[in-house]
């Protein structure tokens, strides 16, 4: 069963020559880049960019990460990625859709998976801090 996701943010970009391999698709590793770009635009929508989490006394890592390539973007195609919060107690999980902007064909899933760590002590938090549910709590409201 799918999550529900708390919070969504999609951004678009066009596939560039430098990501491409020489049967011009997207080389498999840049899709990586591609969900950082995304996920990115999502920790905006709820003001907690990765200085925001250093200021917070928190750095979080992706622990884990999946990805299954459905098909392949090509040079010059438009993109939309789309980054989903899908969890947000003890971890941060967030979904990911990469899709053909034209055709709105899914190209890509995945999800990433993000711990915090307190930077005080290098130490992995069992709990959500409570930094995180301040951010979060204007959107929580509405669950």
């Amino acid at each position: 069963m799918k999550a529900k996701a708390l919070l969504s943010a999609t951004t678009e970009l066009e596939v560039q020559f430098f990501d491409v391999d020489s049967m011009r698709v997207v080389w498999h590793g840049n899709y990586v880049k591609y969900l950082e770009v995304a996920r990115c635009e999502l920790l905006k929508l709820f003001d907690y960019n990765y200085l925001q989490m250093e200021a917070s006394g928190y750095m979080w890592p992706i622990v884990d990460m999946r990805i299954k390539y459905v098909a392949s973007a090509k040079l010059s195609e438009w993109i939309t990625i789309e980054a989903s919060l899908v969890e947000y107690q003890t971890r941060i999980k967030i979904d990911y859709i990469v899709r053909d902007k034209t055709t709105q064909k899914i190209l890509t899933k995945a999800h990433t998976i993000q711990v915090a760590v307190e930077m005080s002590t290098g130490e992995m938090s069992f709990n959500t801090p409570q930094c995180l549910l301040d951010k979060l709590a204007p959107f929580l409201d509405k669950e």
